[in-house]
């Protein structure tokens, strides 16, 4: 994310956002210097019994989707397909359902065959090793599936900037997310990108806790993944599709397709340009060009899940190229005509959500769904350490670090937050903002107000109540009933405000030498808030607040209001 681009050496946020100007909407995404095609053939066929690579006994499968990242095609009645590919493609099958690919280290299917003839040539960074040597094609490029068992129903991982700096971050990341997803039955799961804090070499081990989990993983390549000395964005992968294979692709599950993009476009390691380092969010012809026609082969009446790691527009500045995604019209034009899809992204360490519509033709459905996800680390793996070691990670926009489920049934879906390992179950946090709190904040030296006094009764006119739903949005509403004894309970609508949770505000201004450099809050657009009575009398109220999402869904929590007769004292240093 780019909050994040000051940590590292070289160009800072800001410097990396005014190399990524306009210019990037006529830029294309991935893309090698054009070669001459080759004709490229295969099969795709059952792998049942260990009988795949024998090459005798195979049967093949029909109907099979297979890509070379633009173009698709579907094998015949005995599982054949043909394509052309020139240096640099990628050529894979788009899983179908009720069958899975090979899984590969951490989880990670092996569907793919890269046709690089000569390696990486020396394109990546740091010492990095790139792609092998592939040579000439083989005779036949085939790939096995394994038949399983798929519902209908059933539920996926959502992880997004999982972004671990070194070996430690990589030991909260297991224990503060992985650990609590054991167990947890889901199909497969999905990271939004950001995979790493720009050290690549922490994929092997960052794959060994994965395949823990014990089901398929799929990634999006984010900003932080890239081969930073790489020239020019078409080379920018080469140790993501080492480690990772092709950078976008699809494959279907249940009644669902999933189609996971690269939008981070690199413009290279040039020092001296303004540009060098820098990126923007741009999906590219080329890949809109694969979603075209990948859609093209799917039911309009399925669902069509786009997963990407640069959100499509984000609340925190919609303007800023490194972002927010420029084409993203152009993939909402594509998927204007289908009732059924949603899509995720991460990057922004903030939790959003947006319904996009676009200049679609007449007879489009209604807004798109796009949802930033919440981080994995929160705040970059910051702020104080719990009694396990590991540090409390929230967000800047006051989400807790964690993750999300995404459900299925059928065309339908709910996304539901889950907290990191540690962190308090409830999916709200509701505190009281005013004079006795903005003072907690700014006193640094001298006397200190105590966090247990009451409010004092003049303070009350100036004092809100602040809410912080977690994972809300623009859907959500908030109601507070405030009971006092002998009193008909109060009841009062919260309006969704962009400001900074006042919680994190604090958080962040007592801890700041355990967070990272950068952290500061920033406007959430999860709160909501609405201001105390100034005529509630001295004594303890009880405060519940209920907010009802999007799906329907109710969650409330209850606070105690204290009163004070008399004004707060400040307590002694």
């Amino acid at each position: 994310m780019g909050l994040g681009e000051a940590r590292r050496a070289g160009p800072t946020r800001r410097q990396m956002l005014a190399g990524a100007g306009a210019s990037a909407l006529a830029l294309t995404t991935g893309t090698r210097t054009a070669g001459s095609m080759t004709p490229v053939t295969g099969s795709v066929f059952e792998d049942a019994g260990g009988l795949a690579g024998r090459g005798t006994g195979r049967r093949g499968i029909a109907g099979v989707m297979v890509s070379n990242g633009r173009d698709v095609v579907r094998t015949d009645a005995e599982g054949r397909w043909r394509l052309s590919v020139c240096d640099g493609d990628s050529v894979f099958v788009i899983k179908p359902p009720h069958w899975s690919s090979p899984p590969g280290p951490g989880g990670v299917p092996r569907f793919a065959r890269l046709h690089q003839p000569d390696g990486s040539r020396g394109e990546t960074a740091y010492g990095h090793p790139g792609v092998a040597a592939a040579g000439t094609l083989p005779t036949s490029t085939d790939f096995a599936l394994r038949r399983q068992q798929e519902s209908a129903a059933f539920e996926a991982l959502l992880f997004a900037d999982t972004q671990p700096a070194n070996g430690a971050e990589l030991g909260y990341l297991r224990d503060d997310i992985l650990a609590g997803t054991l167990g947890a039955g889901a199909a497969f799961g999905i990271n939004h990108g950001d995979v790493v804090f720009d050290d690549l070499t922490l994929y092997p081990r960052y794959l060994e806790m994965l395949g823990a989990t014990g089901i398929p993983w799929h990634h999006c390549p984010g900003n932080h993944d890239v081969d930073q000395e790489a020239p020019d964005d078409a080379h920018s992968r080469e140790t993501w599709k080492r480690v990772f294979g092709p950078r976008h692709y699809a494959f279907q599950h249940g009644h669902a397709t999933f189609i996971v993009l690269d939008n981070v476009h690199y413009f290279g390691h040039h020092p001296g340009s303004p540009r060098s380092g820098t990126y923007a969010g741009l999906i590219g012809e080329r890949q809109l060009q694969f979603v075209r026609n990948v859609l093209a082969h799917v039911p309009a009446e399925q669902l069509v899940v786009v997963s990407m790691h640069i959100p499509l527009v984000t609340y925190q500045d919609p303007t800023l190229p490194s972002d927010n995604t420029a084409d993203r019209d152009a993939l909402l034009r594509l998927l204007a005509a289908r009732p059924h899809t949603v899509s995720f992204s991460g990057h922004m360490h903030a939790t959003e959500h947006h319904y996009l519509l676009c200049d679609a033709p007449a007879g489009g459905h209604g807004p798109h769904h796009h949802h930033v996800l919440a981080a994995a680390s929160g705040g970059w793996w910051g702020g104080p350490h719990d009694v396990r070691g590991i540090p409390s990670a929230d967000s800047p926009d006051g989400n807790p670090n964690g993750y999300h489920v995404l459900s299925l049934d059928g065309v339908r879906y709910t996304t539901r937050f889950v907290a990191a390992a540690g962190k308090a179950s409830g999916q709200l946090r509701v505190v009281v903002d005013g004079p006795s709190a903005r003072r907690l904040v700014s006193a640094k030296h001298g006397a200190r107000e105590s966090r247990g006094d009451p409010i004092a009764v003049r303070e009350l006119g100036e004092s809100e109540l602040v809410v912080n739903v977690f994972d809300g949005g623009p859907r959500t509403s908030v109601v507070c009933e405030i009971a006092t004894a002998g009193r008909q309970p109060l009841v009062i609508p919260l309006q969704r405000t962009p400001m900074c949770d006042p919680y994190i505000a604090q958080l962040f201004a007592r801890s700041a030498p355990m967070q990272k450099p950068w952290m500061q809050a920033v406007p959430s657009s999860h709160v909501w808030k609405a201001p105390l009575p100034s005529d509630l009398a001295p004594g303890a109220h009880r405060v519940t607040v209920r907010a009802c999402d999007e799906y329907g869904r109710e969650r409330t929590a209850n606070m105690l209001l204290e009163v004070g007769a008399r004004e707060a004292v400040a307590s002694p240093a």
